[in-house]
């Protein structure tokens, strides 16, 4: 297994970076007086036609990935949103009243008053990588046709591409221009263009950019921490993927033409409304077979390094570590630096109190989680349950420092990230820092796992057959599926063929336990048309827990009442993780009459039915349930199902008292352009959905 530096690494790139600001602009200034040239100062050609140089200013866009705005935090963290198993913020009491934060913003509320999602940033690196496309390109090194530079252009692309698709998922229909600013700002000032337009633009340069780049480990400085050949396919299939789904649309401002077909269905939350409309492209099936064929080729290449990792534990392991994955699973991290760049891991993972003698700030806080219900959705032996949900946390408890049981449905942590995998060096600055600590992990953008998923979604939703193979892969979608399946149950697991029958929910409910807390999820929903009636489900299921009285539907599974335990007998571990819960020991599908042994064994309530019920909090919980992402839709009535619960006169009279809609559009998952950025733009830009006006 390789090891690396990264505080050293990091700190490398960030001298770089300062030392390229520059090159970061547009190589223009006003001019000096005297009208002389500085031999100080490096202008584009110069910098392009030295390989050092030019390298050098790719790491400068490289460190932009780690910026907060972007994979430091925001991307990373603040912006999973809230989905069926995902809660960026959590449960909150009234949402709606909290727009201009991040909090406003996962819940789909928000005006063009909320700063927590800039984008200034992410248009930044696009900018710089541009510059780098277009100096490298005119440079007489390429067009020699010099290898090294012909990478740093595939790298160039991709970085570019990376910016804009993030841009145009995120906020829908943008700004976008292929080529650098002009000096006379003559092409600064534009409005939006269609994402119809942008996602080809992508498709092409990311046609282009894989010609040049090599796989991971071809060439000696491409580790998982550059662009490589392996990367850029996945991600060629993931714009295709994005640019053949679902999103809602502005037809005021786009009206609608010959090529984009409406959503017809008859889900709740996707009705058109106001000139706004669900809607896709009508040729997605060809941006799919774009998908299936990439996938295909890194599948069947001799030359791919990516495999999976037969311990997907190891996978969070190894990364919260500082060591690369020796399987290659992972195609491409953003290089945090510790010390420097990264939130990955405080603001989400296996929580940990501080004043434990671990460092005073803790470790693993909810700014992203999960609940019961995403637990639940698990099968009992699949091995992906306990890093995707983790319920004890580490603290003090009758003076002893030991993990200690929590049994609240709303807020179970994510366990792919834990303070004790972590390096010896990270350990040391964590137990002296005076401000939380930045872990230097990196996010890892894209699996091994992503590839054989995405083919078998791409490849069965052209054939609607789960079984033909394709020619390039030699693989079927169904075998695709189920040799992520066998990583999580184990080689000759009667439950890696055990999948909902209908192949593509089978799909949904696979990258979900695969994927939690890596900021696939929500974006996947939205481009399936799911992201609106995922939630629903998530929510009704949750109430209908607490309810304690009727059946209980979660993915592919049905429980009923007593399926869930009011209690829950626990024990430790023996050894030298005495201080770790046994979780093999918990009866979390099954009720107990007593505790098996109450020298061994502690208990905590888990699910109150029956005689111990507290009125108050299940009132309570199910109104903080109910009016979770109620900024998605423009309205909501929840009657029906109020009805079926024993408190749900009670429910509904707070209900009454909060906002729930936003009363403008449905399926409103983009985020609103700032305010500054719209008054800067000089009226070429506007918001859409309603995003102009506060809903106060």
């Amino acid at each position: 297994m390789n090891t690396y530096n990264k505080t050293y690494n990091k700190v490398v790139k960030i001298g770089l970076f300062a030392l390229l600001t520059p090159f970061a602009m547009t190589f223009t200034s006003c001019d000096d007086y005297l009208d002389t040239e500085s031999p100080s100062q490096q202008t584009s050609q110069v910098i392009f036609e030295n390989e050092g140089m030019a390298r050098s200013a790719l790491m400068g866009i490289y460190c932009d990935l780690t910026n907060t705005y972007v994979y430091g935090q925001k991307m990373s963290v603040n912006w999973q949103g809230v989905d069926d198993i995902e809660l960026a913020s959590g449960y909150n009491n009234d949402p709606s009243k909290e727009m201009t934060s991040d909090t406003g913003a996962a819940n789909y509320y928000g005006d063009w008053y909320n700063h927590t999602v800039q984008w200034s940033d992410i248009f930044k690196m696009g900018e710089r990588a541009a510059t780098a496309v277009e100096g490298i390109r005119n440079s007489e090194a390429f067009k020699s046709g010099n290898e090294t530079m012909q990478r740093y252009l595939g790298e160039a692309l991709t970085l570019r591409t990376i910016a804009y698709f993030e841009l145009v998922r995120r906020w829908g229909d943008i700004p976008y221009k292929e080529g650098t600013s002009e000096s006379d700002l003559s092409n600064v000032y534009a409005s939006k263009t269609s994402r119809d337009e942008i996602y080809p633009a992508l498709i092409r340069d990311m046609e282009e950019a894989i010609q040049y780049l090599p796989w991971m480990g071809e060439e000696k400085e491409y580790s998982v921490e550059r662009i490589t050949k392996g990367f850029a396919k996945g991600l060629l299939a993931r714009i295709a993927l994005t640019a053949g789904g679902w999103s809602v649309r502005d037809g005021n401002q786009f009206p609608d033409d010959s090529n984009i077909e409406h959503y017809s269905g008859t889900a709740s939350g996707m009705g058109e409304m106001n000139g706004f409309y669900v809607g896709r492209v009508k040729n997605w099936k060809d941006y799919y077979k774009i998908a299936e064929q990439q996938c295909a080729e890194i599948i069947s290449d001799p030359k791919n390094p990516h495999h999976l990792d037969p311990d997907y534990g190891d996978i969070w392991k190894t990364v919260n570590h500082l060591d690369y994955n020796s399987f290659g699973e992972n195609l491409f991290e953003v290089a945090n630096g510790m010390g420097y760049n990264g939130d990955i891991g405080t603001l989400m993972g296996r929580e940990q109190d501080g004043n434990i003698g671990y460092g005073s700030f803790g470790w693993g806080s909810s700014y992203v989680n999960s609940n019961g219900y995403y637990f639940y959705s698990f099968t009992p032996s699949d091995k992906r349950r306990d890093y995707a949900c983790y319920f004890p946390k580490f603290g003090k408890e009758s003076n002893v420092v030991h993990e200690i049981m929590r049994g609240d449905m709303m807020n179970v942590h994510f366990g792919k990230w834990c303070y004790f995998w972590t390096s010896d060096s990270y350990r040391a600055l964590a137990k002296t820092a005076s401000g939380r600590p930045s872990t230097g992990i990196n996010w890892i953008l894209m699996r091994y796992s992503d590839i054989l998923l995405m083919f078998a979604e791409a490849r069965y939703m052209q054939e609607n057959n789960a079984d033909s193979k394709n020619a390039v892969a030699g693989m079927s979608a169904r075998e695709a599926l189920e040799k992520v399946r066998e990583r999580a149950f184990g080689a000759g697991s009667p439950e890696i063929k055990n999948y909902d029958p209908d192949f593509f929910n089978a799909i949904v409910n696979e990258r979900a336990w695969e994927f939690g807390c890596e900021g696939i999820r929500k974006l996947d929903l939205v481009r399936w048309g799911l992201l609106d009636q995922k939630i629903e489900e998530m929510k009704e299921a949750l109430v209908k827990m607490y309810d304690g009285q009727l059946e209980v539907k979660i993915f592919d599974k049905t429980y009923q009442p007593t399926d869930f335990p009011e209690k829950l007998y626990y024990k430790y571990k023996s050894g030298a993780e005495s201080q770790f819960i046994d979780l093999e020991s918990c009866n979390f599908y099954r009720t107990l009459n007593a505790n098996p042994d109450p020298n061994v064994y502690k208990e905590i309530s888990w699910l109150r039915k029956g005689n111990s019920v507290n009125e108050d909090d299940i009132v309570t919980r199910s109104v903080r349930i109910l009016v979770c992402a109620t900024g998605l839709r423009s309205s909501y009535n929840y009657a029906p199902l109020l009805a079926q619960l024993r408190f749900g006169d009670k429910i509904q009279e707070k209900l009454n008292l909060m906002t729930m809609g936003n009363g403008v559009c449905n399926y409103r998952h983009l985020f609103t352009i700032y305010y500054d950025d719209i008054y800067k733009s000089k009226g070429y830009l506007k918001n859409s959905y309603g995003y102009d006006h506060s809903l106060d």
